[in-house]
């Protein structure tokens, strides 16, 4: 019987999206993880609470197939603060400091350039 439930979770572990984004942080990879740890032995492990290993399939399945997002539509796919959907990704992904790169005025990027000190600015070939 545990042999159907481990190619059950690896069947899901196949399906389940990575998000390269999220190099340490991605659910997918996490998933994986855990599975390859509980079923050591493969299709031979032992699972001490059948029950409880079901139940976690079925709840990660119901997730992988957005069971929830298709039962309880939202309006809009921003949060309350207004943010978008790519906003988010790109402020999960860890990439803030690009984020704040593009979001710097010109003032800002102005004087952030001529308030370097000289040793700070590189070095312009001599014009002939």
């Amino acid at each position: 019987m545990s042999a159907t439930r481990y190619r059950r979770f690896l069947k899901l572990c196949e399906e389940w999206p990575r998000d390269e984004g999220k190099k340490a942080r991605d659910l997918g990879t996490f998933l994986r993880q855990k599975v390859a740890s509980a079923f050591r032995e493969g299709e031979n492990t032992q699972i001490s609470d059948p029950e409880k290993c079901d139940q976690m399939y079925e709840s990660l399945a119901r997730i992988n197939s957005n069971y929830y997002r298709q039962r309880f539509p939202r309006v809009r796919d921003t949060s309350f603060t207004g943010v978008t959907v790519e906003e988010c990704k790109l402020l999960l992904s860890g990439n803030l400091h690009q984020m704040d790169e593009e979001k710097k005025g010109l003032w800002k990027k102005l004087s952030e350039r001529f308030s370097k000190s000289p040793e700070e600015v590189p070095e312009k070939a001599p014009e002939k």
